[in-house]
C-alpha cells in the first residue's frame, strides 16, 4: 500500500521539528507538549454544536465530562449518545485534545457525545482509566435523561487507548448487566498488551507512533506486566467476544497497532458479533484527530459519524 502524501508531509514536519521523543519526557512534560500541538492539528471547534462541561461522580471523586449536542436538535429532545474515551496512551489527552472530533461526530451523526476525562497514568494506573469509563457509562445509563440523552440508545467508542477502554467497557457491560449498547466504535485500538504483531516490527519507528513509545505507555499504565493479559487491558485475550455490540473497527495502514485492530475485528466476526473493519491504508496512527492536516481525517470522521447515525438513529426509528 502507498503512504498518503499528506501523511508523508506530516512525517516530514515531525522530523523537521525535532521534538523530543515522548519516552524521554516526564508524563507531565509529554502532556504539555501534546496539548501544545493539538490546535494546529485539529483546528477550531466547528459551529452548530452546543457544549456543556460538568462533573459526574467517579470512583476517585468528581469525573469531568463534556457533552456535545448538535444545535439542530430541539433543546428538549432526548438524543441517542456516544460515550467517548479519548486516546493518548492512557498518559496524556483530555477533553480539549479531542474536542473537534467529538463535536464533528455529534454534528454529522445527529447525536449527543458524552466525552469522558478519565484519570491518567502513572498517577492513576490500571484499572483507573477503565473504572472511570465504566462509571461514566453507568451514569449515562441511569441519568442520561437529565442531560438530554436517551439511555436506551447508547454506543461507546474511543481511539487508540480510548478504543482499548471502549472495547473493554463493552465486554464489561455484556458480563455485568450494563446497558445494552447498540454499537462500539474502535479507532486504531490497543487490543493486546502482551504480544507484538508484524505491524509493530514493520512500523517500529518513523511513522509517528513507534514501538518504544508504546512500551513507555504500557510501563506507565500497567507496570505490573502480569496484569497485561487481563481482558480489561487486552480485550483480544478475553475468553469470549460473543454477544458484544456491533463494531466498527477503523485501522491505519502505517500504524504499529494495525494488526491487532485487524485481529480484534476478525475475532469479533468469528464469534458471531457483527463487525466492520475499515482500513485507511495511507494513514498514520491517530489520524482522525488531525483534520487540519489530513483529508483522510475528515473522510474517516464522516464514515464514523455515518455508522453511528445508522446504529443509533436510523435503525431505532
Amino acid at each position: 500500500m502507498a503512504l498518503d502524501p499528506e501523511s508523508q508531509r506530516l512525517i516530514d514536519l515531525m522530523a523537521a521539528a525535532n521534538r523530543p521523543a515522548w519516552n524521554t519526557l516526564s508524563p507531565q512534560a509529554a502532556r504539555d507538549l501534546y496539548l501544545s500541538l493539538r490546535p494546529g492539528a485539529q483546528g477550531p471547534r466547528p459551529a452548530h454544536v452546543t457544549v456543556v462541561d460538568r462533573t459526574i461522580p467517579g470512583p476517585a471523586g468528581n469525573l469531568p465530562v463534556r457533552i456535545y449536542r448538535p444545535t439542530a436538535a430541539a433543546a428538549d429532545a432526548k438524543l441517542p449518545a456516544l460515550v467517548y474515551a479519548h486516546g493518548g496512551g492512557w498518559v496524556f489527552g483530555n477533553l480539549d485534545s479531542h474536542d473537534v472530533l467529538c463535536a464533528q461526530l455529534a454534528i454529522e451523526a445527529g447525536i449527543a457525545v458524552f466525552h469522558v476525562d478519565y484519570r491518567l497514568a502513572p498517577e492513576a494506573r490500571f484499572p483507573g482509566a477503565f473504572d472511570d469509563v465504566v462509571a461514566a457509562l453507568k451514569w449515562v445509563a441511569a441519568n442520561g435523561e437529565t442531560v438530554g440523552i436517551d439511555p436506551t440508545r447508547l454506543a461507546i467508542g474511543g481511539d487508540s487507548a480510548g478504543g482499548n477502554l471502549a472495547a473493554a467497557a463493552s465486554i464489561w457491560a455484556r458480563d455485568h448487566g450494563g446497558p445494552k449498547l447498540l454499537m462500539q466504535l474502535l479507532a486504531y485500538p490497543v487490543t493486546d498488551a502482551v504480544a507484538r504483531t508484524e505491524s509493530y516490527r514493520r512500523y517500529e519507528d518513523g511513522y509517528g507512533l513507534n514501538a518504544v513509545t508504546m512500551e513507555w505507555f504500557f510501563d506507565h499504565y500497567t507496570p505490573d506486566k502480569a496484569s497485561r493479559g487481563d481482558w480489561r487491558v487486552s480485550p483480544l485475550r478475553a475468553a469470549s467476544l460473543a454477544g458484544l455490540p456491533p463494531a466498527l473497527v477503523v485501522t491505519a495502514g502505517y500504524d504499529p497497532l494495525r494488526d491487532e485492530g485487524r485481529a480484534y475485528a476478525w475475532r469479533l466476526h468469528q464469534e458471531g458479533t457483527q463487525a466492520d473493519l475499515v482500513e485507511f491504508g495511507g494513514m498514520l496512527h491517530g489520524f482522525l484527530s488531525s483534520p487540519m492536516l489530513l483529508h483522510g481525517a475528515r473522510r474517516g470522521t464522516t464514515l464514523c459519524a455515518a455508522a453511528l447515525r445508522e446504529a443509533l438513529v436510523l435503525r431505532t426509528q
